[in-house]
């Protein structure tokens, strides 16, 4: 952040279930200002990225001044198709150890594809802030937190 009353975002994903980084994975950031009236009210676009072999979206810009709520878009499920689905024979041996247990989703209970095709997040800023909003992804579940 060069300026003191710039307003930031930083993103990271972990796929959980496999204990590493989620890479490849489009990213869209949009913005708004003023009370929330409406989920689609006034979003404008204001950045796409990528994260990086370490799960990281890097470089993302400046929020324009008066930001007050973020739309983070993660496009998850090219990633959670390649990663997780059933056509890997390691995910196989998942597969089956996952159906042994009791409440493991199972994939006849999944959609084609994948189940978070994407994931949104929208939060609350106030100028001057950095956000950093990690995404703990699974191929079932989800959590985002602020992180530091």
């Amino acid at each position: 952040m060069s300026g003191s009353n710039e307003t930031s975002v930083s993103t990271h994903i972990l796929d959980t279930s496999r204990g590493r980084p989620a890479a490849s994975v489009p990213v869209r950031l949009a913005v708004r200002s003023g009370a929330p009236q409406g989920a689609d009210r006034d979003w404008t676009e204001h950045a796409t990225s990528q994260t990086d072999a370490d799960g990281r979206c890097k470089g993302l810009p400046a929020l324009p001044e008066g930001t007050t709520h973020v739309r983070l878009v993660y496009e998850t499920e090219p990633y959670l198709v390649e990663h997780h689905a059933n056509k890997h024979s390691a995910n196989e041996r998942i597969q089956r150890e996952a159906a042994e247990q009791q409440d493991a989703p199972r994939v006849r209970d999944s959609v084609p594809g994948s189940f978070f095709p994407e994931v949104t997040v929208v939060f609350a800023v106030q100028p001057g802030e950095h956000y950093h909003v990690p995404l703990l992804l699974n191929p079932f579940g989800y959590s985002v937190y602020r992180g530091s």
